[in-house]
């Protein structure tokens, strides 16, 4: 596939209501959205970096000059046959995953419309809809905690995650087991804790908890592989993780017993698709984690988690639980906890370009570099 323009867009989609973390609160979505264009078709992708480096180290300023400056230009005006040869053009980038991610992602999505393919098929899918649960930031209380997880049990959803943080954490966990009953709960802490924390830790494993995920830092495997050695429950992996190669010394160590695969975070679906297979001949099951995406980033995420491994319920719930309004046509919502996979070629979604518009803060156009012209002879 030739790939001739590309065209990025720094985008700004406000909540329904903020989402907050140990790390901060999240009035809205800020993300960068690249259009990817050739032979007559379109891809479609979203960044997953944040503003700030709060999540990883990188961010949207810096992937937009990468993405801008060098990774676009190096791989537009050029034929590519498929993934894998579009990312050994990019191997001699080091890190930098979420912006690789956004050209990869989109070149996924156009390959497969030019195949007349879904995603999940060409990614080699085994079903239709995918388990889905929800993912509950901070609430203002326990109470509402509770109402908020009873409720969205009630809608049929397979897992509630929480947020948790220092003081936040083993009352607020065990008032929604209680609530509750037998539907799985996990918590998120993203890397809030530290070993000097164990008895809170401890607390929390008495708690019948499917898994803790990412109590400890965000790179640090070692103490993980600590404190797993210390606890009943499964640990989970998130920050941690961003290739397959992370994923066997995880599981070599014993540091996890199971993987939160982030398409944007670990370079793309090659790299996820191979981290699947990792954590499968490890028998670790993985499951489809989210960044808040819009409709682009959560068709992406759907079609990714049909592979045979993904055994957990995602993050992947209905965009009306986030967006009055989304940026693609199609609908994306559960029912039952199940989330149907899209329809049609590629990632069977289409932007709403009219009301995107309205919430593009940025848009460059980034075409093939013209090659100079050989000097005359003398």
């Amino acid at each position: 596939m030739r790939l001739d323009r590309a065209e990025l867009r720094l985008v700004s989609l406000p909540l329904l209501k903020p989402f907050r973390t140990s790390f901060g609160v999240m009035n809205g979505k800020t993300f960068v959205l690249l259009r990817l264009f050739g032979e007559g078709l379109e891809g479609v992708s979203e960044g997953v970096m944040d503003v700030r480096p709060d999540y990883r180290e990188e961010t949207i300023s810096g992937a937009l000059a990468l993405l801008q400056e060098s990774i676009l230009p190096s791989v537009l005006g050029q034929d590519f046959v498929n993934p894998e040869q579009l990312m050994r053009h990019l191997s001699g980038i080091r890190g930098n995953r979420m912006a690789l991610a956004s050209l990869e992602m989109a070149f996924w999505d156009l390959w497969a419309k030019n195949l007349g393919l879904p995603l999940s098929t060409v990614l080699g899918g085994v079903r239709n809809e995918v388990a889905v649960g929800v993912s509950l930031g901070i609430q203002p209380s326990i109470e509402a905690t509770v109402d908020s997880a009873v409720r969205h049990a009630e809608q049929g959803y397979k897992r509630i995650k929480l947020k948790i943080q220092p003081g936040w954490d083993v009352k607020m966990v065990r008032a929604v087991k209680a609530a509750l009953g037998d539907l799985p709960v996990t918590v998120d802490a993203n890397a809030a804790y530290s070993l000097g924390q164990i008895n809170t830790l401890r607390e929390l494993d008495t708690l019948g908890l499917d898994y803790i995920e990412q109590p400890l830092a965000w790179d640090d495997m070692r103490d993980h592989a600590k404190l797993q050695a210390l606890m009943q429950t499964p640990l989970c992996l998130d920050e941690c993780i961003t290739s397959a190669q992370d994923t066997r010394k995880a599981l070599e160590m014993a540091a996890c017993r199971l993987i939160n695969i982030k398409v944007g975070r670990v370079g793309g679906h090659l790299e996820a698709r191979r981290i699947h297979d990792v954590a499968a001949a490890f028998s670790a099951p993985v499951w489809c984690g989210g960044m808040l995406e819009s409709g682009i980033g959560r068709a992406h995420n759907i079609h990714l988690a049909t592979l045979e491994n993904f055994t957990k319920p995602g993050d992947t719930s209905s965009s009306s639980r986030y967006w009055a309004r989304d940026i693609v046509h199609e609908p994306l919502e559960t029912s039952g906890g199940m989330m149907p996979v899209p329809g049609g070629a590629g990632i069977g979604v289409t932007l709403d370009l009219p009301f995107l518009d309205t919430l593009t803060q940025m848009k460059v156009d980034v075409k093939p570099q013209r090659t100079s012209a050989a000097p005359a002879a003398p």
